[in-house]
């Protein structure tokens, strides 16, 4: 069971002051501190696996705790940390305009035990428990709930998407990849339709890999693409879209001079801020227009 930690804990006078002032006067247990949901920055852990795990929450300031409210959560690259992917990528200024919550969580070492690497945590799991939180003190809507990551948090949302049944209704994955052990059998797709948006750097040493993985989920999903089309000019981007069988659509976008990088943000250590495109505002666009579809 996943408990819910703040930062700021409750003090009580030490166990020998207690007896000295006998049983009447003794200070009762420390209580578990209660959130607040409100607009604003928010350092929160969570209790999973018998580890602390931190994350950051952004509320915008139209935030309204007794509104229904749409979730994405951001995973940074390997090694990285979930300040590093929010001060990367921008999602804080698409909260401000739609009014949705963003939350950054810190992989443990610096990690996520996504498809590849990094780590033995019980990733899935603790992405299960922090939506439910969310769902139930910030009121996220849980019909809204929406996963994004690069690299490794890229992978790891892949991950997520096969592995948490019903709980992302679409991920937004960024230099990332299904590939992988765990993904070799024809059965390790989703159970519940999740939709996919993702973004190939041609320079990408894992280009070929990336490409590879997606054209394997949409064989397995029965997908149908449309024919491409091409985005960005002289850049050279092309974007294909595909319906899937189980209702479920996939968008992929293939930037040729980009590497390992997000396109489109403007600095930070795995930036492409002239990629051509601005992936942020791509993956919001698709998020929106994806809510969870019954399976």
């Amino acid at each position: 069971m996943a408990v819910l930690t703040g930062l700021l804990m409750v003090t009580t006078a030490g166990a020998c002051g207690a007896e000295r002032a006998g049983p009447a006067a003794r200070t009762p247990p420390p209580s578990i501190p209660v959130e607040q949901p409100a607009a604003g920055e928010h350092l929160l852990s969570l209790e999973h696996g018998g580890a602390k795990r931190t994350y950051l929450l952004y509320a915008p300031p139209g935030y309204d705790p007794t509104r229904p409210t749409a979730l994405v959560i951001a995973l940074h690259f390997y090694p990285g940390s979930g300040t590093g992917i929010r001060e990367m990528v921008g999602l804080d200024a698409v909260a401000d305009r739609e009014n949705i919550l963003v939350a950054y969580p810190d992989g443990r070492h610096g990690g996520f035990n996504a498809l590849i690497c990094c780590g033995t945590e019980d990733d899935v799991g603790f992405l299960r428990a922090l939506t439910d939180h969310l769902v139930r003190t910030w009121r996220a809507d849980p019909d809204r709930v929406y996963l994004t990551g690069i690299s490794n948090g890229g992978d790891m949302s892949f991950r997520a998407a096969v592995e948490a049944d019903g709980v992302f209704a679409a991920i937004g994955v960024v230099s990332g990849g299904y590939s992988g052990p765990l993904t070799a059998p024809e059965d390790y797709v989703p159970k519940s339709p999740v939709s996919v948006i993702t973004f190939i750097g041609g320079q990408d040493t894992y280009a070929e890999t990336f490409t590879e993985g997606i054209r394997t989920w949409q064989r397995r999903l029965g997908c149908r693409s449309t024919p491409g089309s091409r985005v960005g000019g002289a850049k050279r981007i092309s974007r294909t879209d595909a319906a899937c069988a189980d209702g479920s659509e996939v968008t992929v976008y293939t930037l040729p001079d980009m590497g390992h990088s997000w396109p489109g943000a403007p600095d930070g250590q795995l930036a492409a801020p002239d990629a051509g495109l601005v992936a942020t505002e791509l993956i919001w666009d698709f998020f929106a227009a994806h809510p969870r579809r019954a399976g």
